[in-house]
């Protein structure tokens, strides 16, 4: 892997000083079809040299690998400084795979539900080493790999230069290959990076974890509402909608908390005239502080967002891995107990 292949065939070109044509046979090699920079196919020697000199190689080294119950597969991986992250891959339809990918080693905004918040932030990761991980699982797998989603460690729009040079490098025809409309990048609420993204243009899908509609109970649950409080978070949502229509809205459930009749009319008023797809999740919290809803639990409060939220679509989403700390909110960078 090369600190450059964390570009898109345009940015390889630009930042390297070569053609387009040759930047997208690299490319080609080396996101593509998963080789070494000297494996692109009709590049002049010199130009190979140019693009060599201008980047160290690096590998993500695999700690572990191991399988939950229902088919996911949760990768362990050291990067070249010895920070750890973790990549988890995702069946789909017994046909796909989609990966869901790190960003930062680690995070610094401290959800309470979640066990990568505890780990505190490393550092951001280099656009490669967020490629790397796909590589690195696609290598791995007997199916095609057709989606990413940017909801492993960290927050994406705190390394949001690099989680953009990643995304448009695996979405590239010549590179990862993978459809930008199958390629979600997920934000806890960082406002002036949401409203950076919607005036740029780009068409990856955009995920805001909201998990609360009263604003003391966010705060409670997710330090970062208090320096993005609900009622600017909901502003950067209304514009983004307004540009590219229906926004995913994650919503983590959790028992007692966040999921009663009060919660649902809080959420119709905070979302009323905005496009949205809510998708709650079950919480996952191996201390047990945060229960999940049980199944009547569920029931009731799904009765009542229906109500409250008519004519939105309202799915729950499947939590995978749970055996295996794969799951969403369980990524803390520890090796299997043997």
């Amino acid at each position: 892997m090369l600190h450059l292949a964390g570009q898109d065939s345009r940015g390889l070109a630009r930042k390297a000083g070569i053609s387009l044509d040759d930047a997208r046979r690299i490319t080609g090699a080396v996101i593509g079809r998963g080789g070494s920079l000297r494996e692109a196919r009709n590049v002049r020697r010199e130009v190979l040299d140019r693009v060599a000199a201008q980047t160290t190689p690096g590998e993500l080294t695999r700690i572990e690998a191991v399988d939950a119950q229902d088919g996911f597969r949760k990768y362990l991986l050291a990067l070249p400084d010895g920070a750890r992250i973790e990549a988890v891959r995702i069946p789909l339809y017994d046909t796909h795979h989609v990966v869901c990918v790190s960003s930062q080693a680690g995070c610094a905004l401290g959800c309470t539900f979640c066990a990568t918040g505890e780990l505190g932030l490393t550092r951001s990761l280099r656009s490669w080493e967020i490629v790397a991980q796909v590589l690195h699982v696609r290598a791995d797998s007997t199916r095609p790999v057709t989606g990413v989603v940017f909801m492993g460690q960290g927050e994406p729009f705190l390394n949001y230069d690099a989680v953009l040079e990643a995304a448009y490098a695996l979405c590239d025809p010549a590179g990862g290959r993978i459809d930008a409309r199958r390629i979600s990048i997920s934000t806890a609420g960082v406002v002036p990076m949401i409203r950076r993204y919607t005036a740029e243009g780009h068409k990856f899908r955009l995920c805001v974890s909201l998990t609360a509609a009263i604003p003391w109970k966010r705060r409670a649950l997710m330090p970062v509402e208090q320096g993005f409080p609900l009622d600017e978070l909901v502003d950067a949502i209304r514009e983004h909608a307004a540009v590219r229509g229906r926004v995913t809205l994650e919503y983590v459930m959790i028992a007692g908390v966040n999921v009663g009749p009060e919660d649902a009319a809080a959420l119709g008023q905070l979302l009323s005239g905005i496009p949205v797809r809510l998708n709650p999740i079950s919480v996952n919290d191996v201390t047990g502080r945060f229960r999940p809803p049980t199944e009547a639990e569920w029931n009731l409060f799904r009765d009542a967002l229906a109500r409250e939220l008519p004519g939105q679509p309202i799915v729950r989403r499947y939590s995978g891995g749970q055996d295996e700390h794969a799951a969403c909110g369980m990524l803390a960078s520890r090796a299997r107990e043997r």
